[in-house]
């Protein structure tokens, strides 16, 4: 999945219009342009698409978190800039922490696009690189997730 992919289901599925996303970027401190966010939201086989870089995508993450939860709400050390390449498992980590989402929300919401992992398997997304339990989140379920955040965002 592509980091053109996210940002476009993303915007979907919080149902961000054009002037939220650009106001998102310039939380953390990225000023886009709305003809360069359209070329970014385009798909691939579209005439002026733009690949999405690892660092436009977390930047927009770092600034919807920054949008859904406040400035004076961030704990230091939660939002801390990524080695890139960005991977799924960090996306979802900012996703989780914009979003406020606990333990039973995540899994509820990959349920809803019917897909059911346990307790100990979603823990494993978020432990450190490395670490003994540590598992890779894989493109099916970062798309799922962002499946269900639509179904439960959208009805």
């Amino acid at each position: 999945m592509t980091n053109n992919d996210i940002l476009r289901r993303l915007r979907y599925a919080l149902n961000l219009k054009d002037i939220t996303m650009i106001d998102i970027f310039k939380l953390s401190e990225h000023n886009i342009e709305k003809p360069e966010l359209t070329h970014l939201l385009k798909k691939e086989q579209e005439e002026g698409y733009e690949d999405c870089s690892d660092t436009v995508l977390e930047l927009f993450l770092d600034g919807l978190i920054i949008y859904k939860r406040g400035k004076g709400q961030i704990e230091p050390g939660s939002v801390t800039k990524q080695e890139l390449p960005l991977t799924n498992n960090s996306i979802l980590k900012k996703l989780r922490i914009s979003l406020k989402f606990r333990e039973d929300d995540m899994l509820d919401t990959l349920k809803l696009a019917g897909m059911n992992i346990s307790k100990s398997e979603l823990s494993a997304l978020f432990r450190k690189e490395g670490q003994r339990h540590y598992k890779e989140c894989g493109d099916q379920l970062l798309r799922n997730f962002l499946k269900g955040l639509t179904l439960r965002n959208r009805g």
